[in-house]
C-alpha cells in the first residue's frame, strides 16, 4: 500500500502534488476530448499547477522515455519468447500499445512532470524562501 503524502501515490492516483487530496485532471486520460487537460488550481488547496506558460512542454521527455521503455519491453518480450517472429509482429506490437496506451502516457508524463517541479513547492506554486 502506497502511502499518501508520497509523490508516488500522487502520481499514480492522479492527485495533487501538493496535497494529494484534489484531482490533477479536468477528466479521465481516455476522455480524448479533454485528454490531457490540466485544472488550473487544486479544488482541494487552491494549489498552482501551472507555474509557468508551457510548463508541461518537458512532460514530452518524460514521455519519450516511457514510450521507449514499453518498446523496448515489448522487444526483449518477442526475442526471449517469439525468437523467429517476423518484424512486422514487433513493430505492430509495439504500434497497438502505443496507441492504446498513449493517452495514458501522456496524463502519467504530465503528473510525473508537476511532481518533480511541485512537490515541493507551496500550494501557491512557490519554494518556501519566496513566499
Amino acid at each position: 500500500m502506497i502511502k499518501k503524502g508520497t509523490a508516488l501515490y500522487s502520481i499514480l492516483h492522479f492527485k495533487c502534488p501538493y496535497c494529494q487530496e484534489g484531482q490533477f485532471f479536468v477528466a479521465h486520460p481516455y476522455n480524448l476530448r479533454k485528454a490531457g487537460d490540466v485544472l488550473d488550481r487544486c479544488p482541494k488547496c487552491n494549489g498552482r499547477y501551472m507555474i509557468e506558460p508551457a510548463f508541461y512542454f518537458g512532460a514530452m521527455y518524460v514521455s519519450y522515455g516511457m514510450g521507449v521503455a514499453i518498446a523496448l519491453c515489448i522487444w526483449a518480450a518477442f526475442a526471449v519468447l517469439a525468437p523467429e517472429a517476423a518484424p512486422f509482429w514487433i513493430i505492430g506490437t509495439v504500434a497497438a500499445v502505443m496507441l492504446l496506451t498513449g493517452p495514458y502516457l501522456f496524463a502519467l508524463s504530465r503528473i510525473i512532470w508537476a511532481n518533480l517541479f511541485l512537490a515541493g513547492r507551496g500550494p501557491g506554486g512557490k519554494l518556501p524562501e519566496e513566499e
